[in-house]
């Protein structure tokens, strides 16, 4: 616990009092009560669609509320734009990041910011104080460094910086440990510490990082449909009440564990090479073989290959050298509808641009791989009727919310698109393998536990599976083995029960003798 003195006995630097925000349809806020004193790091949680999101863009001045009423410092205020926020020391880190690639730390800092030598830059009075806020709060940056070069924990530090730079008293993080490594976490878990004994009041918002949000938080606010549920004292609670109150019913944290009987591969992947869309490198010599039911988790800090890997398997990539085969048959290079006939699905990372097509309705998404199955069509022609009754099954059985079948897919959650996605390619006939790309990557708890439950009965068929995720947690809850990619390359192979997180995200920043596979 980290809790400190200082966030017990200041005054409060947030107070939002009966905020109300609603959409066509939907009361995202109603009626919210939330506050945050000085020195203090309190989490606000919540399912997507909560109405978290919506609340702290309010504080930022993104939305405007319908009602209610927002004091800073005691002072009643208005913000009518981040411009607003800003001035009254508020910063935001978004998850996704808003920095230019191509420029140097210390351009994308200052970036909006007057100069006192208009019209040209004072980059050096800006690298010295971002020296000293680097310094002062352990965020180690290179100022010159482009912004391409570094790390994206390294870019992380830049937004808070950033903040920092504009006189943030108040910081708003949204998933703050996303895409970090488990060193990264825990460095960024120091700073907010520092932060906070310092006098900021941290305020990160998350969906479903609860052992996270145990370790650094003195308080915890909990919303549910657009209600605050409970604030609590972190010491008071623990992981499973938090997640309960975040869904409203029991929630089951750890996944079902089976064994694999089989040692027969079902996927080989041999000295695989391939380049990215950049010409450079991206695949280094990789192989591993998964079995049959077993479940084989690529960690990797992204940007190492990863999306290229499973780019190649599923054949939207070309390989430069190296072989991929599927139950002894050759399938390297082959066009994406052989590949899938042989017998490997794919559930993407990018959702709505890869797994999906927004315009279509639900029911042409949920067939968009198996339109040509017999069950389905016949002569070439599509069975309506049979294609209904598979449609509906499909909603039925994984839970998939939408205002109808025939309602475009582009309407859905984030967590009915995977849904929706997965029982798509679980359902095939012929799935002897699946390519599973971060399956519960900004999804919450609800979604989260039904997901991972969906992965575990697919192993139990027989099912070989290749995750591909970012979320660590993950990795080590679904997988039997876990390979470490780094700059294309594979760092080693280790079973999951016994690996440590501190030896993975060693290797995940290329630390460390190369592993030989565990068998």
């Amino acid at each position: 616990m980290i809790a400190s003195q200082q966030a017990a006995t200041s005054s409060f630097a947030v107070q939002m009092k009966g905020i109300t925000k609603s959409f066509p349809g939907v009361f995202a806020n109603d009626h919210v009560d939330f506050d945050v004193k000085h020195g203090e790091i309190h989490a606000l949680l919540g399912e997507n669609g909560a109405g978290k999101t919506t609340l702290m863009n309010i504080l930022y001045g993104l939305y405007q509320p319908d009602e209610g009423e927002i004091y800073i410092d005691g002072e009643k205020v208005t913000i009518n734009s981040p411009k607003d926020a800003i001035k009254l020391g508020i910063g935001m880190v978004h998850q996704l990041f808003r920095l230019i690639p191509s420029f140097t730390v210390t351009e994308n800092i200052v970036l909006g910011l007057h100069s006192s030598k208009r019209p040209r830059l004072d980059l050096d009075v800006a690298e010295k104080k971002i020296n000293e806020l680097s310094k002062k709060y352990g965020l180690k940056v290179d100022p010159s460094a482009k912004v391409w070069q570094i790390s994206v924990g390294e870019q992380q530090r830049v937004e808070i910086i950033k903040a920092l730079y504009r006189g943030a008293k108040v910081l708003i993080l949204d998933e703050p440990t996303s895409v970090l490594t488990p060193q990264e976490v825990k460095e960024l878990t120091m700073i907010l510490t520092k932060m906070a004994k310092d006098g900021l009041a941290v305020i990160p918002f998350v969906t479903h990082k609860l052992r996270e949000v145990m370790a650094i938080t003195d308080r915890v606010t909990v919303m549910r449909r657009g209600k605050v549920i409970a604030t609590l004292e972190t010491r008071n609670t623990n992981e499973r009440d938090l997640a309960s109150k975040m869904v409203g019913r029991t929630v089951f944290l750890e996944t079902e564990k089976v064994e694999v009987t089989s040692h027969r591969p079902v996927l080989e992947v041999n000295d695989l090479r391939a380049i990215n869309d950049k010409g450079l490198p991206a695949l280094d010599g990789v192989s591993f073989s998964i079995a049959e039911g077993e479940v084989l988790g690529i960690a990797g800090v992204a940007g190492n290959g990863q999306t290229e890997l499973a780019e190649v398997i599923t054949g939207l990539r070309k390989a430069t050298g190296g072989r991929i085969l599927i139950n002894g048959k050759d399938i390297t290079n082959m066009p994406t509808r052989q590949i899938m006939e042989a017998g490997i699905g794919h559930a993407p990372e990018k959702r709505t641009e890869m797994g999906l097509v927004g315009d279509l309705s639900v029911r042409e998404n949920l067939i968009l791989t198996n339109y040509n199955d017999r069950s389905l069509a016949t002569r070439y022609v599509l069975d309506r009727a049979s294609i209904d009754r598979h449609v509906d099954k499909l909603i039925a059985e994984f839970g998939i919310m939408t205002p109808g079948k025939e309602a475009p897919v582009k309407l859905l959650s984030g967590g009915n698109l995977q849904r929706l996605i997965l029982a798509r390619e679980v359902t095939r006939k012929n799935l002897s393998v699946l390519v599973v790309v971060d399956p519960t990557r900004g999804l919450d708890i609800g979604a989260t536990e039904f997901i991972r439950n969906s992965l575990v009965s697919l192993k139990k068929k027989g099912v070989a599976i290749l995750l591909i995720s970012g979320d660590l947690d993950e990795i080590f809850s679904l997988s039997d083995r876990i390979a470490v990619i780094f700059k294309g390359s594979i760092m080693g192979i280790l079973a999951a029960n016994e690996a440590k997180i501190d030896e993975i995200g060693l290797m995940m920043a290329g630390a460390g003798a190369q592993k030989q596979e565990v068998a």
